[in-house]
């Protein structure tokens, strides 16, 4: 494998490990597969020297055990100083545990000792691609991303800061061919976003498909995802076209792929190595074109750890990973989907409105289920208030109970005290008032942007 067409050969490459007969393979690697950008230190104090005088460096490879720092340190470092640096930990064979949590610190993959060329250069192979795709993350020298521009991506409601820079990078995926992996609770619309991405990607006149990769064990993942010929086991009374075929240039989405059973994890990743399989009674390589998205609410890194999902499949997958968080992490939207939920009415013919008690309520339940479980909430309510005003007492028993029912802190006087969520609604609200609900007004004598006081308002149960 050499740079050549495959991985560019300008990439500066930061190696820091305090064994020089290492240092000194990884030179000769890298210089045979045509790199000549290589920047190799034995103490990692050096290193930091080196990019604290502004030294470039796309790609980290960084030992964990080295004296004066430990690589984990080095990587939180480089992390601070540029994120946009790739860093590929190197461990010893029993420091896998340490390998993971530097994952978890934003660690892009672990190489174990002793170092195949071949790995090192898969991996810069991966990182390549992913800069290439998202553009070093699509980012302006002002750090921002571009703007949406996707109608399929705008429809997507929320007001979430963290959520809207989700969408730019899913944005950015949807015009390449890599696997996305999507992970994140349960609830939190993982499958509305793979469709996102395949509706705004050139493959949108071909087929979606969604499957349950936990229902598909030993042959009948064979079956299912192969398709087979007529008589080529016992109850195969006709041919059957597989999940493969079946979406050939258009997308699989691999749902819930965190519990497809490790026994069948090799042969999803072979298809995705090479895009051929052979059907069930024939003999016949097929070669087919597929894009696959995958979602899972399963902690991976942990699956991995315990050997029950395999480390190259998921490096094969998530060569773009987005990572949805919970509803309860971005209370904002809630009052929006909300809106969006009741717009139409339970009949389509007009909108539901929400009692302000009802309201505060539902901003501050926690949602275990996320907005799936927030629509059935409302749509159980609605049924109750049989399309009227949606009171308090329409809400569901364990959600009435879930409001916490602490004594609110007074002072030495005897006081309450007023949080500083209280405190900004009520000034917010006075000067609202004060301005006759002139929203651009108010949005310029409080100093905030004016999207910024309609989510307040909205949270307010303010039009």
């Amino acid at each position: 494998m050499t740079a050549g067409k495959d991985i560019s050969a300008d990439l500066a490459i930061l190696a820091v490990d305090d064994e020089q007969d290492f240092l000194d393979s990884v030179r000769r690697g890298l210089i045979t597969s045509g790199f000549k950008n290589i920047f190799l230190y034995s103490d990692p104090r050096d290193a930091v020297t080196f990019l604290e005088k502004g030294g470039r460096a796309d790609i980290a490879l960084l030992d964990i055990s080295m004296p004066w720092m430990k690589g984990t340190e080095l990587l939180k470092y480089i992390k601070e100083v540029d994120p946009s640096i790739e860093c590929v930990m190197v461990t010893a064979i029993n420091e896998a545990r340490s390998a993971v949590d530097c994952l978890k610190a934003g660690a892009y993959d672990y190489l174990v000792k002793p170092l195949v060329r071949d790995d090192l250069l898969a991996a810069i192979q991966r990182i390549a691609e992913k800069r290439k795709v998202m553009g070093v993350l699509g980012r302006s020298e002002s750090g921002r991303l571009p703007g949406i521009r996707s109608e399929v991506f705008k429809a997507i409601v929320t007001g979430s800061e963290a959520m809207f820079r989700i969408l730019q990078e899913a944005e950015l995926h949807a015009r390449s061919d890599v696997p996305v992996l999507i992970t994140g609770e349960s609830g939190t619309g993982k499958e509305l976003l793979a469709r996102a991405i395949h509706m705004a990607s050139p493959r949108v006149r071909s087929p979606f498909l969604s499957v349950n990769m936990a229902a598909l064990t030993g042959n009948l993942f064979d079956a299912e995802f192969f398709g087979h010929t007529r008589g080529a086991f016992t109850g195969a009374e006709k041919d059957r076209i597989g999940y493969l075929e079946a979406t050939h240039r258009g997308t699989l989405f691999l749902d819930e792929i965190g519990d497809l059973p490790l026994e069948v994890q090799g042969k999803l990743l072979r298809v995705l190595q090479e895009g051929e399989f052979i059907k069930l009674g024939t003999s016949k390589t097929m070669k087919v074109d597929v894009r696959f998205i995958a979602a899972t609410n399963a902690d991976i890194d942990h699956l991995m750890a315990k050997g029950d999902f395999r480390k190259d499949l998921y490096f094969r997958l998530k060569v773009a990973r987005i990572h949805l968080p919970p509803l309860r992490e971005r209370r904002e939207d809630i009052p929006l989907l909300i809106g969006d939920f009741l717009k139409g009415g339970q009949d389509g013919s007009g909108g539901v409105e929400v009692e302000e008690d009802a309201l505060s309520l539902l901003m501050d339940y926690d949602y275990p289920g996320n907005v799936r479980e927030l629509r059935s909430i409302l749509q159980a309510s609605v049924n109750l208030s049989q399309g009227r005003r949606l009171k308090l007492r329409f809400l569901p028993d364990y959600v009435r109970k879930s409001r916490k029912t602490a004594p609110k802190p007074v002072l030495s006087d005897g006081r309450p005290v007023i949080s500083l969520s209280e405190t900004e609604k009520s000034h917010i609200v006075r000067v609202y008032n004060e301005t006759g609900c002139n929203k651009m007004k108010t949005a310029r004598l409080l100093g905030i942007g004016l999207n910024t006081l309609r989510r307040k308002l909205a949270a307010y149960g303010i039009d």
